[in-house]
């Protein structure tokens, strides 16, 4: 098959080359990949670190080539959804059927390929604030892929919906769009606690937003593109004068279970258009480099997808 390998003597960090198919295991099965969504995060960090000849990618769409062996999961020729560690950067993807969820006859798969990382990522998120029907949710990191997916989603749950971004004349009205009630450029311009937080930055606006939270809220550090240190000054973390049960909760998606149904209900919706996929980005995976080159230098917020064609 061909996929996209690392190679660090190219400009892109990549190539197109001929690579072994992926054997599945008993209880993964072979998917025929479509679409794929490329993520700051894998190509920020995961292809600087990975070796040459690696194949990489978290999110695809596709369709079943194989189905697994033990019986698990969707029959040959399904139109799926998956998530895994690597991988989707290829033809042909070796997936197990617990991060494998199917996806409506209609769907795009260009869309549907943006689900896994940002959508259930946004998701897992926001159920770990609780119930937010009435309730001040901030989302930092906004403009970007989940931000964008968290804002929606918690609009959809009832929350009043604050959205920071860094650049608020650029990011203001879309972000709008999708549900923010308000859009500011910094947890420090709230005047107003909030209920929860879920953080796509980290740094000094995690500290930030923390500090601006009421009793009992939470906050989720989902994503650190700040790449800086969380540093609380002193009384940031004392439970006196409206600080009481306020938390930092951590987040790994692949540690999270039972991932397939949200991934069949966020397809579900995308697919409806009750969602909106955010592509701000999408080319045949001969222009992954021009992808990878507007991820990192800021230019594209909200997804990149790659068509395999």
């Amino acid at each position: 098959m061909r996929a996209l390998v690392v190679d660090h003597s190219a400009p892109s960090g990549l190539r197109i080359d001929r690579v072994p198919d992926p054997r599945p295991t008993p209880n993964q099965a072979l998917i025929r990949v479509t679409a794929t969504s490329l993520n700051y995060g894998e190509v920020r960090f995961g292809l600087a670190d990975a070796p040459d000849g690696a194949v990489l990618g978290w999110d695809a769409a596709g369709i079943v080539e194989r189905a697994a062996a033990d019986g698990s999961g969707p029959a040959v020729g399904t139109l799926v959804v998956t998530l895994g560690a690597d991988g989707a950067w290829a033809e042909l993807r070796a997936v197990d059927t617990d991060l494998i969820s199917t996806v409506p006859a209609h769907a795009d798969p260009g869309a549907i390929s943006t689900i896994p990382v940002a959508g259930a990522s946004a998701l897992r998120a926001l159920h770990r604030l609780g119930p937010i029907l009435g309730r001040r949710v901030l989302v930092t990191g906004a403009a970007g892929g989940v931000g964008r997916y968290a804002v929606q989603l918690a609009r959809m749950g009832g929350a009043h919906v604050i959205a920071a971004t860094g650049n608020p004349a650029a990011h203001g009205a879309s972000l709008e769009a999708l549900g923010a009630a308000e859009v500011i450029a910094d947890p420090a311009a709230l005047r107003t606690p909030v209920d929860g937080v879920v953080d796509m930055v980290g740094g000094r606006q995690l500290v930030d937003a923390y500090q601006r939270m009421s009793e009992g809220g939470t906050l989720v550090a989902l994503g650190h593109s700040a790449g800086q240190e969380e540093t609380f000054p002193f009384g940031a973390l004392f439970g006196d004068q409206g600080r009481d049960n306020r938390s930092i909760v951590t987040f790994f998606l692949l540690s999270c279970p039972n991932l397939s149904p949200d991934l069949k209900w966020l397809a579900t919706q995308v697919a409806a258009g009750n969602l909106d996929p955010n592509i701000s980005w999408r080319g045949d995976w001969t222009q992954a480099a021009d992808a990878i080159d507007a991820l990192l230098s800021r230019r594209l917020h909200g997804k990149a997808v790659l068509d395999l064609r």
